[in-house]
């Protein structure tokens, strides 16, 4: 069996598990036993191979942890009220010419609290695609905008699970990432704020429904008490707190906030951090439900599962092609175009925002000599670019939950205003001590 055999049947898994709805987890399982064939008629004892493959899988072990503090917080958030604090007021700040600016803003920072995107999307985006379409506002516009909103803190927040990958892929430390992600993403930011004040003068909104403030009224008691996970949240890792222990102090609060001010027993507090929210009654109900740990078993398997696929991948060989011609886009074009290139290509192929980031770091780490400069390429071009291909779940998804079309995507202005600033003037905003290699 070849490489390109087994490549071309790996690639028709990834494809009938994007038409059908399947997990791409069955298409990583088929990949790593298609290539552990591949790599045994080559040599490889399972031993040997095995520790190829956990050669990448342990660098996800830290994600893994987060990933099960991303599906408590989540869930604890909801029923703490935290959410519906911020949709509330954020609603009630909506006026007339300012309702995508307000969209763009609230989804970016409920995303940089709560560090998922298809979180904010699900509850935050779903309330504003319904004040919008009340109100007369272009549904593609507004989605546009909660998508750069909601991508906002998934590629800089401390609870972010992509922005924990490119930490443990690159092997840098997460902070560090942080910090060179908001110098590197200032100008973007204020360019989309800009275009979206633009746009929220030329669709404005009719009216914001009263009724949605009064079901978010009765779906929670709204107090600055909400607001305690949050703050836990975004100030400990100002003072460098290390994330773990910040997302366990915010999931302590919000479970402390969920019993003593929403009035939940500890048995439901610890049922909904387990298995999620799942409020009772009222219109928001579905909108509201779900986050818990079990929600994030599949995430959690597919990315340790990528992990171990790369590692064998590169252990037995098969990359060395592709990683030679990529070592020439960097040679030629600069580190960032090549990073740019393969990240696009990724995201169509495997049509996942984590394979992207664990594959791009495959195919470029031989061509940094600065892993910091490498892990801000990646944030800044594999994590932030795959919302912009129609058919990766990183967009289809969303654009589901929202219900709209891929109209959409040119409107989600900070998902492309990031590299192409970023590429423009990455000399100035990333200036390495030593080039090794043309930029």
């Amino acid at each position: 069996m070849s490489t390109v055999v087994c490549f071309v049947v790996f690639l028709c898994a990834m494809g009938i598990c994007l038409i059908t709805g399947w997990s791409f987890l069955w298409a990583l399982l088929l990949g790593l036993l298609l290539f552990g064939i591949l790599g045994h008629r080559r040599g490889h004892d399972l031993r040997a191979m095995w520790r190829m493959a956990w050669s990448e899988g342990r660098k996800i072990l830290i994600v893994l942890r987060i990933f099960i503090f991303i599906g408590a917080i989540t869930a604890l958030w909801r029923s703490a009220g935290t959410i519906v604090f911020f949709i509330y007021y954020g609603v009630q700040a909506i006026s007339p010419k300012l309702f995508i600016l307000v969209a763009f803003l609230l989804t970016g920072v409920i995303s940089y609290a709560l560090g998922t995107s298809f979180g904010v999307i699900g509850t935050a985006g779903i309330v504003l695609m319904a004040l919008a379409r009340s109100g007369g506002v272009s549904e593609a516009v507004t989605a546009g905008a909660i998508l750069s909103g909601a991508y906002f803190g998934d590629r800089c927040s401390p609870a972010s699970s992509s922005a924990a990958l490119v930490a443990a892929e690159t092997e840098t430390k997460l902070y560090n990432n942080l910090h060179n992600m908001f110098r590197t993403g200032v100008l973007p930011v204020v360019l989309t704020v800009a275009v979206y004040a633009l746009l929220s003068a030329r669709h404005p909104i009719n009216a914001v429904d009263t009724a949605l403030l009064q079901a978010l009224r009765e779906s929670a008691v709204i107090s600055l008490w909400a607001l305690l996970p949050a703050a836990v949240m975004l100030l400990l890792p100002l003072v460098k707190v290390p994330v773990l222990l910040s997302i366990a102090l915010s999931v302590a609060a919000a479970a402390l906030v969920s019993v003593f001010v929403q009035g939940m027993s500890l048995w439901e507090m610890l049922k909904t951090a387990v298995m999620g929210y799942d409020p009772v009654a009222g219109q928001l109900k579905d909108i509201l439900s779900g986050g818990g740990v079990i929600s994030m078993a599949k995430p959690a398997a597919l990315v340790f599962t990528t992990g171990l696929l790369a590692g064998l991948l590169d252990g037995i060989g098969v990359l060395r092609g592709a990683t030679g011609l990529v070592e020439k886009v960097a040679d030629r074009c600069g580190r960032f175009a090549a990073s740019v290139v393969v990240s696009l290509a990724a995201a169509a192929i495997f049509c996942n925002q984590s394979v992207v980031i664990v594959m791009g770091n495959q195919l470029l780490h031989r061509s940094y000599t600065d892993r910091n400069e490498q892990a801000v390429d990646m944030e800044n071009s594999g994590v932030i670019l795959s919302p912009l291909i129609p058919w990766n779940i990183a967009c289809s998804i969303p654009l589901v939950m929202l219900g709209v079309s891929a109209a959409a995507i040119p409107y989600a202005v900070l998902l492309y205003m990031i590299p192409l600033v970023y590429g423009a003037t990455k000399r100035w905003t990333y200036p390495t001590k030593k080039r090794a290699r043309k930029e």
